[in-house]
């Protein structure tokens, strides 16, 4: 069935058309003109089972097995983070999420796919690493990564820390034909996360003027749209970072999601982001995307 509806400036596309989009979208990343914005979701496409939680609320329930919080706040991953870190010390919430992010998780057919193209920017929105590991394993090497750092540490007005893909630190000003950024930081490779309340506390207050985010994703988001995939928004925090993401970018945004399983806020972010919903399984859309069984629903 082919359709195109829109429910209160909500655009969704099924069917044929949702085919179509894919494959011109595909276009769109081989031309380097549109940014793929990744999210946990991604990870279920190698197995029903990740390695590494795929949701804040699986994070959530990693913390608690080993700090259990009061109930009222047991399902939000930056509350539990927040009250580990009051109660426990910050060197030991980083230490747990290292634990719990330990495991290599394998990059999916879709990582591996973007890894081959001559992209500017990708976005990275979870903490697994695994775009960083399809970057090495396809051989880049005119790749840095951008990943968001704490200040809870009191380390200096620093925002961010670069690395290129062997593990080394380079200086902020570093750049490269590809530009992984990972705003709330990777496990690897040196375990730093912005996962706690206190952690987005002076984020939030900057983003909106876009302090934190890195001057070559500003001036390279600029004649480009943003291409969303394995995202949810069903909290305030994803979207602020999406909002702030795409503000001053020439879109049109795009993002893969059931839509029969959109919240309220979710429907009304993407109505207001102008975020088309392409409704088709992750799976489908990443095998048409690498032209994998492209001709399968």
């Amino acid at each position: 069935m082919n359709t195109m509806l829109s429910w209160d400036h909500l655009v969704v596309v099924r069917g044929s058309f949702a085919k179509k989009l894919i494959d011109l979208l595909k276009g769109a990343l081989k031309a380097d003109r549109v940014i793929p914005y990744l999210g946990p979701g991604l990870l279920q496409l190698n197995a029903p089972e990740s390695p590494v939680p795929c949701t804040p609320e699986d994070v959530a329930a990693a913390l608690n097995k080993r700090a259990p919080a009061p109930s009222r706040i047991r399902t939000n991953m930056w509350s539990v983070a927040q009250f580990i870190e009051q109660r426990r010390h910050r060197r030991t919430l980083q230490a747990w999420m290292a634990e719990i992010f330990a495991a290599p998780a394998e990059p999916t057919v879709l990582h591996a796919w973007l890894a081959t193209l001559q992209l500017s920017v990708i976005i990275d929105s979870w903490y697994d690493g695994a775009m960083r590991a399809a970057l090495a394993e396809a051989g880049q090497t005119d790749v840095v990564e951008i990943q968001g750092t704490t200040r809870a540490t009191g380390i200096g007005n620093i925002w961010t820390r670069t690395y290129d893909l062997s593990g080394t630190e380079l200086d902020a000003e570093q750049v490269a034909r590809t530009v992984l950024y990972a705003p709330h930081g990777s496990v690897r490779p040196a375990a730093n996360f912005l996962v706690a309340d206190s952690d987005y506390v002076e984020v939030l207050t900057e983003i909106d003027i876009q302090t934190p985010i890195p001057d070559v994703v500003k001036q390279r988001r600029v004649n480009r749209g943003f291409f969303f995939v394995g995202c949810r928004f069903n909290d305030q925090m994803l979207r602020t970072y999406a909002r702030q993401m795409m503000k001053r970018s020439t879109g049109p945004h795009f993002a893969v999601i059931d839509s029969a399983t959109l919240t309220r806020n979710e429907r009304r972010f993407l109505a207001e982001g102008a975020i088309t919903v392409i409704d088709m399984p992750i799976g489908n859309a990443a095998a048409r995307l690498v032209g994998v069984d492209a001709s399968q629903d």
